[in-house]
């Protein structure tokens, strides 16, 4: 099976709502960017992709799962596991 981002995005997508986190990482408001704090987002760098969380709100972020920028289909797969993981937690 060929991953997509958008295949990625879905699963960033259900981690955020999981959490309670933002969907988006930043908010326009009257015509400034202001960043959402606790948004899980993809980073794409070096050929691959990460996940990364929005840590403050001037938008810097950190790499909750040292993963480094990974191919599509070896991150799908940790986030499958991640988002499993915190499903069981709630639980």
């Amino acid at each position: 099976m060929r991953i997509k981002q958008k295949d990625l995005e879905v699963l960033v997508d259900q981690i955020n709502k999981v959490q309670n986190c933002p969907l988006t990482t930043y908010t326009l408001n009257k015509g400034k960017y202001k960043a959402n704090v606790g948004n899980y987002h993809l980073s794409f760098a070096y050929g691959g992709v990460s996940l990364r969380q929005v840590a403050n709100p001037d938008g810097g972020a950190y790499e909750p799962l040292n993963t480094g920028h990974i191919p599509k289909k070896a991150l799908y797969n940790v986030l499958k596991a991640f988002l499993a993981g915190l499903e069981t937690k709630k639980g």
